[in-house]
């Protein structure tokens, strides 16, 4: 089994990076190589401060449930493919969950890589996985609240969860591409 490393460049490395080649004009060439060292050290990704893998799988596995038993959402949804997802098809849940892992992971800065089942138009496209249930905003907007209760319940600090939903709502135009507004 081989594993995709991806090497993750935030804009807090880049305008560090910037601070200090704008700055060695101004210091000691001594000072220089500390502030070098210190400002260019690459922070922890987010896949790596939120725990990894495994950490990682166990929100999954949580919030995965949790929307199934989403009254919006999940099995009583007013939305009927969403309904019927919930009720019809969660023989595939385990299957769901590992691929939300290995997504949350890719998108985190992880070493493992997501490959859809059905690709959209980039990598981490969701628009064709999600086409056929016609998610509407507000249902998006639930799923998304669900996913922050989740992080709550696992404690979560308020940074990373900041990050998962922004990563999360990123995407929110991919999954409601498929809903078509009434009336």
């Amino acid at each position: 089994m081989t594993t995709a490393v991806s090497i993750s460049f935030t804009r807090r490395c880049v305008v560090a990076g910037l601070a200090v080649a704008a700055a060695s004009t101004a210091v000691s060439p001594a000072d220089m190589a500390r502030a070098q060292t210190k400002q260019t050290a690459p922070d922890k990704s987010l896949y790596e401060r939120l725990g990894g893998v495994f950490a990682i799988a166990a929100v999954v596995d949580h919030f995965s449930d949790a929307v199934v038993k989403n009254p919006i959402v999940g099995k009583k949804s007013k939305n009927p493919q969403l309904r019927k997802w919930h009720t019809k098809n969660l023989q595939r849940l385990p299957g769901l969950k590992f691929m939300r892992t290995l997504w949350v992971c890719d998108v985190s800065g992880g070493p493992f890589k997501f490959v859809a089942t059905r690709p959209g138009a980039t990598p981490l496209g969701l628009e064709e996985a999600h086409r056929d249930l016609r998610i509407s905003p507000a249902e998006f907007d639930e799923v998304a609240a669900e996913l922050g209760r989740t992080l709550d319940h696992f404690k979560v600090p308020k940074a990373e969860k900041t990050e998962v939903l922004e990563a999360f709502a990123a995407h929110k135009d991919e999954v409601t591409e498929g809903y078509v507004k009434k009336g």
